[in-house]
């Protein structure tokens, strides 16, 4: 019997006896049939969550673990936007943006984002001023990370629904791309047990060409000597590992190390070789099954440039402006727009010219601060 009635796959129990060794991986299925902890982060410009006191994630400064599980749906400070309920070991994201902070980031995307959990976390980190473009492809998840970027309340957010290759135009835009690509999710095997049904070796395959496929497409929009933030929810080393060893030979990057402390129970790479990489197991640390990688490209890309045709008269044909700024503090600092030909949305003028191209080159569902 298994903790969700579901046994883990023939297949998947033979991987991982073969990557891990018989004793380690032995942990690891056993692990994997026990119940998840449950964690949530803080939003630290919210007030409100100084009433918010449970264990502290090691890895990050907001991150909480609970001692079991409320009723999340029913909680106010929930729907506010004082914290998000997200799996511990993903928010290792922190360390890796503190492993490249010195770059001073202009511009972040996080390519693969619904419904938010990185992203309210890439937003809190990041200093105000630097823009954040949240992207998810399928409209219906899109939808989704917008209400939750809503709900996290920063105004230099940019929700985006588009495919990695829209953003090849903007080439050299990016200073960060995150990509927490589609992957075979062995990771959620003790949280969902259709991952258990749904897993194959043919799966897994599927997945390490599709997410290869994103980073390719997406490549063109990293400067060159930005940072890919390259993360799954699997263990297997097609996924993780070989896609890594791939981004840095094909795409040109080389790997970088995060600082971490032994405490946190993290492990390196499967191979048994020393690259910098980052594997969660739920049998050593508290937390699901996450890979991580920090990567910074190599390769030249030539930087693109503003093509666009200025409408002047947009802004200034929107009804109900005057009234939409007196809703705003420091509205000065706003330049207020239409987005998707309907909706007024204010952001700050030092990031317009940013936004906009963004706005002429993908489809953008919230720009800033809806009105």
């Amino acid at each position: 019997d298994t903790h969700t009635g579901i046994p883990l796959p023939d297949a998947f129990v033979a991987q991982m006896t073969s990557l891990l060794g018989a004793e380690a991986a032995n942990h690891l299925l056993q692990a994997l049939n026990e119940a998840s902890p449950t964690s949530l982060r803080l939003n630290p410009a919210h007030p409100q969550c100084e009433a918010i006191s449970a264990h502290p994630v090691p890895w990050c400064r907001q991150g909480r673990y609970l001692p079991s599980r409320p009723a999340f749906t029913f909680d106010p400070l929930l729907h506010a936007g004082v914290y998000y309920v997200q799996e511990a070991a993903s928010m290792f994201v922190e360390q890796a943006y503190l492993a490249c902070q010195n770059s001073a980031p202009q511009r972040v995307l996080d390519l693969c984002a619904a419904p938010g959990g990185k992203s309210t976390l890439w937003r809190s980190l990041l200093p105000q001023g630097t823009l954040l473009v949240a992207n998810e492809p399928l409209t219906q998840r899109a939808h989704i990370l917008s209400e939750n970027m809503q709900k996290w309340g920063h105004p230099d957010v940019v929700v985006t629904n588009a495919y990695p290759n829209e953003f090849a135009p903007l080439k050299g835009f990016f200073d960060i791309i995150a990509a927490d690509v589609p992957c075979s999710g062995e990771g959620m095997f003790r949280k969902d047990p259709n991952a258990r049904t749904e897993w194959s070796l043919s799966a897994v395959d599927t997945c390490a060409t599709r997410q290869r496929q994103i980073i390719t497409d997406v490549w063109p929009a990293l400067r060159e000597g930005g940072f890919l933030v390259y993360s799954t929810c699997t263990f297997n080393a097609q996924e993780d590992e070989e896609n890594v060893n791939y981004i840095c030979s094909e795409l040109g990057a080389k790997l970088i190390s995060i600082p971490h402390l032994d405490t946190w129970g993290i492990s390196g790479s499967s191979d048994g070789s020393d690259a910098p990489v980052y594997h969660f197991y739920p049998h050593l640390c508290q937390g699901e099954g996450f890979f991580l990688a920090l990567m910074q490209k190599t390769a030249a890309t030539p930087t693109g440039k503003d093509k666009r045709k200025r409408n002047t008269k947009k802004s200034t044909t929107i009804g109900g402006i005057g009234k939409a700024a007196a809703w705003l503090r420091h509205s000065a600092d706003f330049k207020i727009s239409l987005v998707n030909k309907e909706e007024i949305h204010a952001y700050r003028h030092s990031l317009a010219d940013d936004i906009e191209r963004i706005t002429d080159t993908v489809r953008v569902l919230s720009a800033g601060i809806p009105l």
